[in-house]
């Protein structure tokens, strides 16, 4: 078992990356390796992660193959570790993918391999409505993960970031791409809130954690500066695609049918686990440690979000440019 007054982490040491080859995990890794610590980026498929490498110097970033739902490998990926991440998750439910073995069991197996190592740091990535108790499956196996997280490691950090935008989200990409072939872009529980976080934002925390004596067993909540309904948000994409998509607010009743349409159709927007979370709204608590807390500087959405967009402008980026020298 670790002492949890184990010294913060050291410099140049082996940061082992659990998901290090998904949508956070790549910046996660960047960051750290950036800060100076070797990696070792865990992916179920290292062959699909080598795109990982170029990110540092040569034989600093290490990608092998682990699978958070094994033992084995998950006391291979720890082995000499002198801290931990755990980025695993997953938005929808899909084969033998299941909220409760990944965000739960696997939360728990990763942590108590890093234990066994050893490891003086450790940070776990949840999500706000994190609940143990909740009726949601989604947000009571995050809950029950982070439970069994902070049993095996007390100093963990738990980060909770609102929904994560970047260059490669699932969900700003998502309705882009619907607004490119859809006539009108369909706000399902529209008044609902949002404070998205830049991806490199969250990537700063999970860093920013790893090396404070403070974040030892805190838990933050990670939102960005802009708080917007789902209807905002949607017609902020279509304004910066430029494809004038009308915004037009579903019923419940609709909303519902769509999304229990969206549990067997991944095409659709939205499944009923996402639209209980919808409705619950995705915003940071008041109190709660954040962002400014780790020394993160959260970045407007006006930073990054602008360009995301331009790829899907008619004519792309050149749009764009020829508007620019026009002006």
């Amino acid at each position: 078992m670790t002492d949890i007054s184990a010294p913060t982490l050291a410099p140049g040491s082996l940061v082992t990356v659990i998901g290090g080859a998904g949508f956070i995990g790549r910046y996660v890794v960047e960051a750290l390796a950036k800060a100076g610590y070797r990696v070792r980026a865990v992916s179920r498929h290292a062959d699909s992660a080598l795109f990982l490498k170029p990110l540092g110097d040569l034989g600093q970033i290490q990608v092998v193959s682990g699978n958070i739902r094994s033992d084995a490998d998950m006391a291979a990926a720890f082995a000499g570790a002198a801290a931990g991440v755990n980025l695993v998750g997953i938005l929808a439910e899909s084969g033998d993918q299941r909220f409760a073995d990944l965000q739960a069991a696997g939360a728990g197996r990763a942590a108590r391999a890093a234990s066994a190592a050893g490891v003086s740091a450790y940070v776990q990535v949840s999500a706000i409505g994190a609940d143990a108790a909740s009726p949601i499956p989604y947000a009571r196996s995050k809950g029950e993960g982070e439970q069994a997280v902070l049993a095996a490691l007390p100093f963990a950090t738990i980060l909770r970031p609102s929904l994560v935008a970047g260059p490669e989200d699932q969900f700003f990409n998502r309705f882009a791409g619907m607004a490119r072939i859809a006539p009108f872009l369909p706000a399902i529980s529209g008044d609902s809130l949002f404070q998205p976080v830049y991806v490199r934002d969250v990537a700063d925390a999970v860093l920013a954690a790893l090396q404070s004596a403070d974040a030892r067993g805190r838990t933050y909540e990670l939102g960005g500066p802009n708080v917007l309904s789902f209807t905002a948000i949607l017609q902020m994409i279509s304004d910066l695609t430029g494809l004038d998509r009308p915004v037009v607010p579903l019923s419940d009743f609709t909303s519902g049918l769509l999304a229990k349409m969206g549990d067997v159709l991944p095409f659709m927007p939205m499944n009923s686990d996402q639209l209980a979370m919808l409705k619950k709204g995705n915003i940071c608590a008041p109190g709660v440690p954040g962002l400014a807390d780790l020394g993160v500087t959260p970045t407007p959405l006006s930073g990054f979000v602008p360009d995301m967009m331009l790829r899907f402008r008619r004519g792309g980026r050149f749009a764009k440019a020829a508007q620019d020298a026009a002006a």
